[in-house]
């Protein structure tokens, strides 16, 4: 019998700390790495898959996902009948499975894969039921494809979907063998509630969801000749990029970025960071305008693509406190678009933009009516950081062996109020920065304490404008920007100011990214406010090219190129 608070793990005795939700919290701590599907820390459980299953000491099976860990328990993780069960439940999911998979996208990353090579699954005994019909690819969004041929039902989507972001455009239909994922009644994605978000996709561990992959429409344009290819970086892809291509994780590898970009051949190459600056100054303008008139207060911010839709679809009362700013992106590909015809002129060419997103709903805001200029798109087409380092490999670059080059002129200025807009609370940060009075060391670190910084899915601050109390909340994740709006309908609570992004933890967790665990979120952010740090310009205002585009490109075109509005398209 174990004395104290034990349990044994193969012979072996592990200590319970009371923290433990599950057995497999207990038996990762042991050191040994569960089997597992439908498991996620960050979602409820599920139970569906049993691929955790493990047997105690009288011979019973229990999934270790659900099963309550105690003192004095006894259990066995690997026995030759729970791997002959692990690999029967392989062979069922692979008998219903597309085993094309050196076309598929998610090859040598996807996780049925790795569990089959794992368990030795050399052989399928069983036939596939499923019609051609029942699995049909889904190519409507401009986002994300879903493609049910490679579903094995782990759930893990629909949680996503209803739990963390609570747009509810995708749940389980039907019973049985004709078990399937489908929007309502079936109808294509872009018809659906989806905003884009691309959280599905970013949960799906066989590729049954994925990013839209647009490479192959980049490099057409790179090869024309007549095509002159200009391309933007958001702030969150370079500490994401890293890791995928022999750079330390974290690491602010924008320089290393910008030379692989000109040697794919782009022309110009830019960061986003400029396009961050003249939205904050936008946004903060719009913000004291609406404070000193008292009006469509709180003031929602616009960065995000797929919580604008999230509005437009569900919530389209609150799209009079939407602000008016485009997001960073849009405004900067209209700045650019706009240098490069009237200032920069390239004689017999086309003009052709991309921009580099952490963000699967940037590929809608691309095409989306109200983001063109005489109708045609600002942004001609959106790759994200994944779609990236695919490009990147492609072209043969050892991307750990180059040597940093800087970003292409005029757009070479950028503050440390822009680099932090990829982290949840960074655009709130940077209004802050902007309607501060002070631009001091003490002040910018004040600002930065306020309580707007960190991982929680809400954060709540006040601050004084003036003489007046301004009150903020910053949310990610859509479930916690809904509860939000419902007391804001209840009368429950106040704000002046409300920062959302969709995606938990801000940009640097956008679905485009590779993915990344709670404590590399962590990571992230920080680098993120690290590079902050080595900024001399703190404030957008006191960026000097803000002044000279004011002066020029902006000059008496502010609203024209800079806002938009949106509409209802709820049913």
């Amino acid at each position: 019998m174990l004395n104290g608070n034990y349990m044994i793990i193969d012979g072996m005795p592990v200590a319970l700390d009371g923290t433990e939700r599950n057995l497999i919290e207990v038996i990762r701590k042991s050191g040994i790495e569960m089997p597992t599907f439908c498991y996620h820390s960050d979602l409820s459980i599920y139970g569906a898959c049993r691929m955790c299953m493990v047997e105690d000491e009288k011979g019973r099976l229990m999934a270790s996902c659900s099963t309550i860990p105690y003192a004095g328990m006894n259990i066995k993780t690997n026995t030759e009948r729970l791997r002959k069960y692990r690999r029967n439940i392989l062979e069922l999911l692979l008998a219903e499975h597309c085993r094309d998979c050196t076309t598929c996208s998610n090859n040598g990353t996807c996780h049925l894969q790795a569990l089959a090579i794992k368990f030795n699954v050399q052989n399928i005994r069983f036939d596939r039921t499923r019609t051609d019909e029942e699995l049909k690819i889904d190519d409507s969004s401009p986002c994300i494809i879903k493609d049910p041929s490679k579903c094995i039902l782990c759930g893990d989507c629909v949680r996503e979907c209803n739990e963390i972001q609570h747009v509810g455009a995708i749940d389980f239909a039907f019973r049985g063998s004709k078990c399937t994922i489908s929007t309502s009644f079936n109808q294509p994605l872009v018809d659906s509630p989806c905003v884009g978000c691309g959280q599905c996709a970013a949960a799906c561990p066989t590729g049954a969801i994925v990013v839209r992959d647009n490479r192959s429409i980049v490099w057409k344009h790179l090869d024309d000749k007549d095509t002159y290819v200009t391309c933007e970086i958001a702030p969150a892809v370079r500490v994401a990029i890293g890791r995928a291509l022999g750079v330390p994780e974290s690491e602010n590898a924008m320089g290393k970025i910008v030379a692989a970009l000109h040697r794919m051949g782009f022309d110009e190459v830019y960061d986003t960071c400029t396009g961050a600056d003249i939205t904050v100054i936008e946004e903060a303008n719009e913000f004291v305008e609406r404070i000193k008139a008292g009006e469509k207060l709180p003031l929602f911010t616009s960065c995000c693509p797929a919580w604008v839709q999230f509005l437009e679809k569900k919530y389209p009362e609150f799209l009079p406190n939407l602000s008016t700013c485009k997001s960073p992106m849009s405004m900067f590909a209209n700045v650019i678009k706009t240098y490069e015809r009237e200032e920069n002129p390239a004689p017999g060419k086309k003009y052709y933009h991309v921009a580099i997103m952490p963000c699967t709903a940037k590929k809608f805001e691309a095409q989306r009516d109200e983001l063109k200029t005489n109708g045609q798109p600002d942004t001609d087409i959106v790759i994200t950081t994944q779609e990236l380092i695919k490009m990147i490999r492609e072209s043969g670059i050892l991307f750990d062996q180059l040597h940093p080059e800087a970003i292409d002129m005029p757009f070479g200025e950028m503050s440390g109020a822009a680099v932090i807009f990829g982290v949840t609370g960074g655009v709130t940060e940077a209004v802050l920065r902007k309607i501060s009075e002070d631009n001091s060391r003490s002040t910018m670190n004040a600002i930065a304490y306020v309580g707007v910084r960190g991982m929680a899915g809400v954060k709540e601050a006040t601050v004084m404008y003036g003489d007046r109390e301004v009150k903020i909340a910053v949310c990610s994740g859509l479930a916690n920007a809904e509860k939000l709006l419902s007391k804001l309908k209840k009368g429950e609570a106040s704000y002046d100011l409300i920062e959302v992004m969709a995606c938990p933890g801000g940009c640097i967790s956008g679905a485009g990214q590779p993915y990344l665990s709670r404590v590399e979120r962590m990571e992230r952010g920080q680098a993120l406010y690290d590079a902050d740090r080595e900024m001399a310009i703190k404030r957008s205002q006191d960026n000097p090219l803000m002044k000279t585009l004011y002066k020029g490109i902006l000059k008496d075109r502010t609203h024209e190129m800079l806002h938009v509005h949106y509409n209802s398209q709820k049913d």
